[in-house]
């Protein structure tokens, strides 16, 4: 694995940014890389909104009429990437994170804002290279075991199980 670029905006203020969180995401892109072994350079842009944006970029690119926690906008396909010609990276997508769902959720989980963000990124980025749970069955399991691990590696276990409702529709 070459040189990881991690682009973080943020484009919101309902919910302040801790120290160290734009850190962590960094942190959390490179640890799903090197756990896929991803070959290469690699950008990703990350851009944390509220969820009134979240809602209208749902709607839009989902038909979901709704908030959610994160969104994922892959640039690749069969793991074949745009490349920046300036850097000859592969252009992985982009993270859209709602840091009010992510507030909220941390809280219903009884775990840190950090936690959460950490879990929603490495989400994110399995969804950049290819993962999709949404189909339920085997593929579901397998993903939600990398992202365990992953938050583990970080030094942020589970510390509660997570039971969704019927009608969360997470990304």
């Amino acid at each position: 694995m070459d040189k990881i670029r991690v682009v973080i905006s943020n484009n919101q203020k309902a919910v302040k940014i801790p120290t160290g969180l734009r850190m962590l995401v960094r942190r959390c892109c490179n640890a799903v890389l090197r756990m896929e072994e991803f070959p290469g350079s690699a950008e990703i842009s990350v851009t944390f909104v509220d969820n009134k944006q979240i809602h209208e970029l749902n709607k839009l690119h989902r038909k979901i009429d709704a908030p959610t926690d994160v969104l994922s906008f892959p640039m690749g396909e069969n793991g074949v990437y745009d490349i920046d010609p300036a850097t000859n990276a592969k252009i992985l997508g982009d993270i859209v994170i709602s840091m009010e769902k992510a507030a909220e959720q941390a809280k219903r989980y009884g775990h840190s804002l950090q936690r959460e963000v950490g879990y929603l990124t490495a989400h994110s980025m399995l969804h950049l290279l290819g993962y999709d749970h949404e189909k339920g069955g085997l593929e579901k399991v397998h993903m939600r075991e990398k992202e365990e691990w992953i938050m583990s590696q970080l030094g942020l276990p589970s510390t509660a199980s997570y039971v969704l409702d019927e009608d969360e529709n997470n990304t």
